[in-house]
């Protein structure tokens, strides 16, 4: 039973495994993850930091879609991780992964450590590193979540502007924003603040208007597309 693979699946169908190895346990994410498919990403997530010894390796490799609602998840179980002594470690990703961390600040926060501290004791001056490790990932996350706060209002009212202008519902305004924000190479609160500018009769940059149209219509035809 503990040496099997377990998948957990979610309304938006993303493939969610949980495999063993050694004192860690692999999650591999595969397809599209969003709000719906998050409570599914959090249990296999939770249940794989329960089972495991030092804690989790993530594989999204194959990950074709994801929003700040699993990537706030994954931050969550990191935190978990991290109280009960053991780490989340990012071991492969694609292209959509790595872009969300980025943009996000937050891809360093799930480095892999070093490989060989798994071989040794600590010592006195090796507990202080780690400590001095988890103080630093605790101030960095601090200064994202004030970020956070003060970025939110804007995104709010972009997603508003995205929903009113296209007929769109509120999940599918964020992916529109990601979406273009990611094809831009434009942080997202950047592109939400210039969004948020038209309103006042401060034209959209050509080029975030060409990726913003793209962005439109993609997320409508995956809608129309049938599941």
């Amino acid at each position: 039973m503990a040496e099997a693979a377990s998948a957990v699946r979610s309304t938006c169908s993303p493939e969610i495994h949980i495999r063993p190895g050694g004192d860690r346990m692999t999650v591999v994410v595969r397809g599209e993850l969003d709000l719906d498919g998050a409570p599914a990403l959090e249990g296999a997530l939770r249940e794989a930091l329960g089972r495991s010894v030092h804690g989790v390796d993530l594989d999204l490799s194959g990950l074709e879609f994801w929003d700040c609602s699993a990537l706030n998840i994954v931050l969550g179980i990191r935190h978990r991780a991290l109280r009960e002594g053991k780490t989340v470690v990012l071991r492969s990703a694609g292209p959509v992964a790595e872009r969300l961390l980025a943009l996000t600040g937050t891809l360093s926060l799930f480095a892999p450590a070093d490989e060989d501290a798994d071989h040794f004791e600590p010592s006195a001056s090796d507990h202080e590193t780690e400590d001095e490790s988890m103080l630093q990932d605790l101030r960095i996350e601090v200064v994202q979540l004030r970020r956070a706060m003060q970025t939110r209002p804007t995104i709010d009212l972009a997603r508003g502007i995205l929903m009113a202008s296209f007929g769109l519902k509120a999940e599918d305004a964020w992916a529109v924003l990601v979406m273009a924000s990611q094809n831009s190479n434009t942080k997202l609160y950047h592109l939400a603040r210039d969004l948020v500018a038209t309103v006042g009769g401060e034209p959209l940059a050509e080029p975030l208007q060409k990726q913003v149209s793209a962005a439109v219509a993609a997320v409508g035809e995956r809608a129309q597309t049938p599941s």
